[in-house]
């Protein structure tokens, strides 16, 4: 059985293919295909209000080339889901209308809660009951913070602050400080906290540390290499540092929101695996099938 998820966010949009294995009574995805497009949503949206045509038809081309893909691959069954850009553009909901009418495609728009049960769903698995862990997700235009305690999630929230909006300075004056005392409220400041981090600029972060344990890193190193970053031009960040265009300018950005929840809430060290919105998508595929048999 293969299935797909396809995530539009604000800054790119992603489609994973995997074959479902299964080993006994568990259940694993195996990555056959995945491709990443950046489609900057967020740049239109969140100076405009607006998907522009231009963006409009390129969306529309790339549903069509992710289309014959799972043609190719003979997908079972896809989920696509789109966060905060196309959920606040105000023309995000005739546009999901077009492209179900023209190509059959149905586009899930989730609210930022939405977006982080899904990511939870995947994490969940990968952190113990022993210790207190704060999830930071930092997309394009959201970032979504998730506290649990002993397995279970204790608090949650959705705000309007990611590596698109910051660069086009779209933000909310007060929403810093906003995130601050929520971390703040919710986290003891004697509390022993481990972070997660999950997104394509921490991963791209996390992989350039030197030094590196597994899939853990220190805040120290994070900040070191969000400085040593910042100090290249955009041209030179591509060229010397091999970043691609449309993260070579969010991916400090982005790291400041990283740094600074972590700085918040005490944090010294962030386990950073290779998950996001795309596998709980994944997940809640499976799910679907199975509950229909």
């Amino acid at each position: 059985m293969k299935i797909a998820a396809i995530d539009i966010g604000s800054n790119a949009a992603r489609m994973q293919i995997s074959s479902v294995l299964t080993n006994k009574d568990k259940i694993s995805f195996k990555k056959v295909e995945y491709v990443r497009f950046a489609l900057r949503l967020g740049m239109d949206v969140f100076n405009g209000g607006n998907i522009s045509l231009a963006s409009e038809v390129r969306i529309k081309k790339l549903l069509q080339a992710y289309q014959l893909l799972m043609e190719l691959h003979e997908v079972d069954a896809y989920m696509i889901c789109a966060t905060s850009a196309m959920r606040e553009a105000v023309n995000g909901a005739s546009i999901v209308e077009r492209i179900h009418k023209e190509l059959g495609m149905e586009i899930h728009l989730i609210e930022g809660e939405q977006e982080a049960e899904l990511i939870n769903n995947v994490i969940i698995t990968l952190i113990d009951g022993e210790h207190t862990y704060l999830h930071i997700d930092v997309g394009g235009g959201s970032t979504e913070l998730n506290i649990y305690k002993g397995q279970q999630k204790i608090a949650a929230k959705s705000f309007k602050i990611g590596s698109v909006r910051l660069l086009e300075h779209q933000e909310a004056p007060d929403v810093w400080k906003k995130m601050q005392t929520w971390v703040n409220t919710n986290i003891p400041s004697n509390e022993s906290v481990i972070a997660v981090g999950t997104g394509g600029n921490i991963s791209k972060l996390f992989n350039m540390i030197e030094g590196k344990k597994e899939n853990k890193a220190k805040l120290k190193d994070l900040e070191k290499m969000r400085n040593y970053i910042e100090k290249f031009s955009l041209e030179e960040r591509m060229n010397k540092l091999q970043l691609n265009a449309d993260r070579a300018d969010v991916i400090v950005p982005a790291s400041d929101i990283y740094i600074s929840v972590m700085k918040w809430a005490n944090a010294t060290e962030i386990i950073v695996p290779d998950l996001g919105l795309k596998d709980g998508i994944l997940m809640l595929v499976y799910e679907t099938l199975m509950s229909e048999e």
